[in-house]
């Protein structure tokens, strides 16, 4: 089993859970960050860390949000990895808990 980020994390990409990660397995694009389901080793560190709750076991990810599980892994492969927390994006405030982001997934 593994942890997904889902929807809330875009344009929030607050880096809470990155820190916390034993085995580095976040992966960071513009405006979103993904687990790679591989190296995840199930701990649930991260998922209180993120301040936005957009991290989710695989057997708790809501069903409006499996589209996230394919995601995580497909950008997981050409995603750089991150370790180390960083400042979230200026306007994550504002993003906080919209729904229908989706859409502004940058890859």
């Amino acid at each position: 089993m593994t942890f997904v980020v889902g929807e809330n994390c875009i344009k929030c990409k607050h880096t809470d859970c990155v820190e916390v990660c034993p085995v580095d397995c976040f992966y960071e694009g513009p405006n979103f960050l993904v687990i790679h389901p591989d190296e995840c080793i199930d701990c649930a560190l991260c998922e209180p860390e993120c301040p936005v709750d957009a991290i989710f076991s695989e057997d708790e990810l809501p069903e409006d949000q499996q589209v996230f599980l394919e995601l995580n892994a497909e950008l997981a492969e050409i995603w750089p990895n991150i370790t180390e927390m960083k400042e979230p994006p200026a306007d994550a405030e504002e993003w906080a808990g919209v729904e229908g982001k989706l859409q502004h997934l940058e890859r």
